[in-house]
């Protein structure tokens, strides 16, 4: 056992500072923005102002992000705490690749982005077998004729479709 307080409440505190920090200046900078961004309304009570409520949720995240950087044990960066940050910002890389979805979709139709992007994110992730590859596009075709067919979501069609045909351009905007 240690007698090093670093090192004996490092596993707890991991990436904690780092944490308490994004958190204040996450708030602060919600804070600073606040009067530009809600509104006023005329003889209404403050609690039903548009701004109470987001306003009292942004106090309420400052004031417990300041209490938290106060009560951690350790207060300075640490190399483990890159570390943690590093582990943290891997899964934005997943709202990058839905991003580029959401842009895509427009482009090449929901059908073509949709298996696209599930193949993709298969060979992505690892699973580089023909049978895998085979599921995620299955899954892609499953997924387009749940949502447009059984669902009937209405989801525009791709700019790609206007090459097609007058009556093969309107099948594929209103199915795929």
């Amino acid at each position: 056992m240690s007698d090093d307080p670093l090192q004996a409440s490092a596993a707890r505190t991991r990436g904690q500072p780092l944490f308490a920090l994004v958190l204040v200046a996450v708030a602060a900078g919600l804070a600073v923005s606040f009067p530009w961004q809600v509104s006023h309304a005329e003889g209404r009570v403050l609690v039903a102002q548009p701004g109470f409520w987001p306003g009292v949720s942004v106090a309420g995240m400052l004031v417990f992000g300041l209490l938290h950087w106060r009560m951690l044990p350790r207060k300075r960066l640490h190399r483990m705490d890159g570390t943690e940050a590093r582990v943290w910002a891997a899964a934005l890389e997943y709202a990058a690749w839905f991003l580029c979805y959401v842009l895509v979709v427009p482009v090449i139709g929901y059908l073509l982005a949709t298996v696209g992007f599930l193949a993709a994110l298969t060979w992505r992730l690892g699973y580089r077998s023909p049978g895998m590859l085979a599921m995620s596009v299955a899954l892609g075709i499953g997924i387009v004729v749940l949502f447009k067919a059984g669902l009937s979501v209405k989801i525009p069609g791709g700019m790609i479709y206007e090459v097609l045909p007058g009556p093969l351009r309107s099948f594929f905007i209103l199915n795929f």
